[in-house]
């Protein structure tokens, strides 16, 4: 009988179908807005995109409003790709400093999967909440391209590249699984990344702890979205 539990426990050291842990399996936290705490992704975008979709799992905080979830400034342009709710305001997806309104609910402490998708030839652009369609439209920067060379940050909205931080526009909540891609995905790509049939990584950028830069005090903790 030892020698068969023996054999058993050198089998499955670990539970036998236990999940590894791996470096994506990770939240980032912003307890309370700041003008200090954020991420900067380290990856940099080397060439113009002509096409996007960017999604990433999002949980609010207390405060009134999401915030900035994320913001991309070249030089020139702070506002070049931003998605930001102040105040009262509702969400917007902003490219080039245009602004479209996304008709999606965001705020209510619950962890929710979001995708914005947009093109460059007619500014289309789409968003997704936990994979269903909410919201379209077109002449978002028509014919404009996100150009490379910039910063991208998470959790601030950036009045001068990497910098000049607003508190009041600042993300409060978690975050976790962004992923950009320079193109438009489908659909159905989109509502199997929210219901965890399939994970695609991001070709611009992927989320790993490896990718990012956490600053002022901002924490990751281990989080396993699709579990």
């Amino acid at each position: 009988m030892c020698l068969v539990l023996f054999l058993k426990n050198l089998r499955y050291p670990t539970g036998g179908h236990r999940k590894q842990r791996t470096s994506s399996s990770f939240l980032l936290d912003f307890p309370m807005r700041t003008n200090y705490m954020y991420g900067r992704m380290k990856k940099k975008l080397l060439k113009e995109i002509f096409a996007l979709t960017i999604c990433l799992r999002m949980k609010a905080g207390a405060e009134s409003g999401l915030g900035t979830p994320f913001s991309y400034a070249v030089p020139g342009q702070s506002n070049e790709l931003v998605l930001m709710e102040w105040s009262s305001d509702p969400l917007q997806l902003l490219v080039n400093n245009e602004a479209a309104t996304l008709p999606v609910t965001l705020t209510d402490q619950r962890w929710h999967h979001m995708c914005v998708t947009w093109s460059t030839g007619d500014g289309a652009w789409e968003v997704f909440q936990d994979g269903e369609k909410k919201g379209s439209g077109q002449n978002l920067s028509a014919w404009h391209t996100i150009r490379p060379g910039g910063i991208f940050i998470l959790g601030q909205e950036q009045d001068i590249m990497g910098g000049h931080f607003d508190v009041t526009q600042s993300f409060s909540g978690e975050m976790a699984d962004l992923q950009f891609w320079s193109t438009v995905l489908t659909p159905d790509q989109i509502r199997s990344q929210a219901s965890c049939a399939g994970h695609l990584l991001g070709d611009v950028l992927s989320w790993s702890q490896e990718s990012v830069e956490l600053l002022g005090g901002l924490r990751q903790f281990p989080f396993e979205p699709c579990h």
